[in-house]
């Protein structure tokens, strides 16, 4: 490969680098095309699946500011560059290793932070953000219905003491008119004394 096509390959592996969440390095050793051509459909629209050269791997993740991702470059390597949902895409690698034993995942990187295989797998059996937020929203809409109904517990107190006072008058109405009455008479007394 000439030097110009060299220095345009790491240029667009750094700006996948840069422009990715995060990646998934991969070694895809004995995997049919079909097969790539599979795990590149399971991934989705949000993952650029591409096969790099280890050197030029190596460079380009150096000038895009990404560490620890060297010691993962041995053997045929291929990287997901996750542009959306990390978790989706490491349940597809993870989903199409367990069917494709050739597949290896070799570990890779997330948000700067440079992740081992096991990470990997353990970011797969999370949920994905949309049920996580979802259950969030869940948690949240219980908590303040639960509210709601503590700050409608003493308005409702309140209109059952008026309606059964309510109640009460309408049955005997002598009992509304003896403390109006009471009240009238010192006033009564006041005026007379005057």
């Amino acid at each position: 490969m000439a030097r110009p096509d060299k220095a345009a390959a790491v240029a667009e592996l750094a700006e996948e680098f840069r422009s990715s969440n995060g990646a998934v390095l991969t070694e895809y050793r004995g995997l049919t095309v079909k097969q790539l051509q599979d795990l590149r459909r399971s991934l989705g629209e949000n993952v650029n699946y591409a096969v790099a050269k280890n050197t030029l791997t190596k460079i380009a993740a150096r000038d895009a500011g990404v560490d620890g991702v060297d010691d993962l470059l041995n053997g045929p390597t291929a990287i997901a560059f996750i542009k959306g949902d990390p978790v989706e895409v490491a349940k597809s690698l993870r989903d199409f290793a367990k069917a494709n034993d050739k597949l290896v995942i070799k570990g890779g990187f997330l948000d700067g932070s440079a992740l081992d295989a096991d990470e990997i797998k353990k970011l797969a059996d999370l949920e994905s953000r949309e049920v996580l937020l979802a259950k969030l929203a869940g948690g949240m809409k219980a908590n303040l219905s639960k509210a709601a109904s503590l700050f409608q517990a003493p308005l409702a107190q309140a209109a059952r003491a008026v309606g059964a006072l309510q109640t009460k008058v309408e049955q005997d109405p002598s009992s509304a008119s003896a403390p109006a009455e009471a009240d009238s008479a010192p006033a009564d007394a006041e005026g007379s004394e005057g």
